[in-house]
């Protein structure tokens, strides 16, 4: 089971900020298991603190800004792109003005901070959200449209098209995340010289230079009007005949403008608030169209708070009927585990087929069969009972007894015909022959049943 990460230790890079011009210095630090990402606010009065949400995305204009009340922070997606992609669960970042300094235009830099200062695994599991069917947002008006799949890692594919020349339909994909740090980190935001205009009337790109920023120049205007705008942005004048690319390092991939597309994607899918098993096929992306997504998932996620484990029957299991036999003493008709699919050292998923046969539909109930939950429960102790007994040597002479049974819900009838998925967590090591743990029981998708339960292993006489 892999675990939630955080950083070792604390970084900070300075520089300007994209949109204010100010000079800025932002810090990453280490965060306590299942934080998240939070940003301070140092230069406010109380210090307050944003959750890195996409519910709190307030514009999406030229980048994602984060708002709660007065308190705003921008240009956050290339931090935020980096700490997903390296895996990180938890940081607090502050910042001490209204926006992460801009540096070269890409993450790059907040790569190589993260990769200097490294991981530090926690104790809490990796809360994986795992994709079980399409899910998709559209925009009729601008045709962009970002649909995620399943897939056993997460992954994206990117498709660009511009109003230019130079990049007219472009494509990116990323396969494997940990090719974040080359092929992707690396690429810098962009900008057309006929959008600068409008953006300086904004009172924006105050900080944009040919430093941190490709800037792309393909319809010819005046000589006049180039200067002005180069004055504007305190760069040096060009011939304006000249039409190409104009800052000052060269491209390093001919598609480097999707890359940093499909780099914007990962930084927004990062205020999902959980990793994703699944693909992104992201056409015409954009903040806007990444914070509608991003919000939907949240959604899908809160209507599947639990996952079930995916299971299946083709499948070799961890522990056969046999194996079941040897650590349980439980016979017909008490033996309610059939196999098990999963085991871990603090985790152990096992299955039931409940069929029209078994003895206590006889009585419950003669025109409408029903699983009594009391069985269920004992169903997913056993589960719970097979995960301490395996770790323990001739665990025919123990047997686990219920000391105590909190927080029993049952959410849906068991009936003829259902496959119980059990899955059960240690909430603390086995002590002086005690565990507790907390169990979930699945048909299909749905949490039929889930309770917190407390166990002694006691060694037979």
């Amino acid at each position: 089971m892999l675990k939630q990460k955080t950083l070792k230790g604390s970084f900070s890079l300075c520089g300007k900020g994209l949109h204010t011009g100010l000079s800025l210095t932002v810090t990453f630090n280490p965060a306590p298991e299942n934080t998240g990402y939070k940003i301070q606010r140092i230069d406010m009065e109380g210090m307050p603190t944003i959750d890195a949400i996409a519910e709190n995305v307030i514009d999406t204009q030229r980048g994602t800004v984060l708002g709660v009340g007065d308190v705003r922070v921008s240009t956050i997606e290339h931090g935020m792109a980096a700490l997903y992609a390296l895996g990180i669960d938890n940081c607090l970042i502050q910042v001490n003005g209204p926006e992460f300094p801009i540096l070269d235009g890409s993450a790059k830099m907040y790569v190589d901070k993260i990769s200097e200062v490294g991981l530090e695994e926690q104790n809490a599991p990796k809360d994986w959200y795992i994709i079980r069917k399409k899910i998709e947002v559209k925009d009729e008006k601008t045709g962009s449209c970002i649909t995620i799949l399943p897939d056993e890692e997460f992954s994206l594919t990117t498709m660009c098209s511009f109003e230019s020349k130079f990049i007219n339909s472009q494509f990116a994909s990323l396969d494997k995340i940990d090719k974040f740090a080359t092929e992707i980190a690396p690429a810098r935001t962009f900008v057309f010289v006929r959008d600068i205009e409008p953006l300086l009337q904004a009172n924006l790109i105050k900080g944009g230079d040919m430093d941190n920023a490709i800037v792309i120049y393909e319809r010819q205007t005046t000589q006049e009007r180039l200067d002005m705008l180069a004055d504007m942005l305190g760069v040096e004048h060009r011939d304006a005949t000249e039409l190409g690319y104009i800052q000052h390092k060269p491209l390093v991939w001919e598609n480097e403008c999707t890359r940093h597309k499909l780099l914007d994607i990962i930084g927004d899918m990062a205020l999902i608030g959980k990793p994703i098993k699944g693909r992104i096929i992201a056409t015409r992306p954009g903040h806007t169209i990444n914070n509608k997504f991003a919000r939907q998932m949240r959604r899908e996620i809160r209507k599947h708070e639990i996952q079930a484990p995916i299971y299946d029957p083709n499948e070799e299991p961890v522990m056969d009927n046999i194996r079941i036999r040897e650590l349980l003493p439980h016979r017909y008709p008490m033996q309610l585990v059939d196999k098990v699919i999963s085991l871990g050292a603090t985790s152990i998923v096992g299955v039931k087929n409940v069929t029209a046969n078994e003895p206590f539909f006889t009585g419950h109930f003669p025109q409408e069969p029903v699983m009594p939950g009391v069985l269920q429960i004992e169903a997913m102790a056993q589960c719970g009972g097979l995960l301490i007994l395996n770790t323990l040597e001739e665990p025919e002479r123990w047997s686990t007894y219920f000391m105590k049974i909190d927080g029993v819900k049952f959410r849906q009838k068991v009936v003829p015909g259902d496959t119980l998925l059990f899955k059960v967590d240690l909430l603390a090591p086995l002590r002086h022959g005690i565990s507790s743990m907390r169990g979930y029981i699945f048909v299909g998708d749905h949490v039929v049943a889930e309770a917190t339960f407390t166990a002694q292993i006691v060694k037979n006489k």
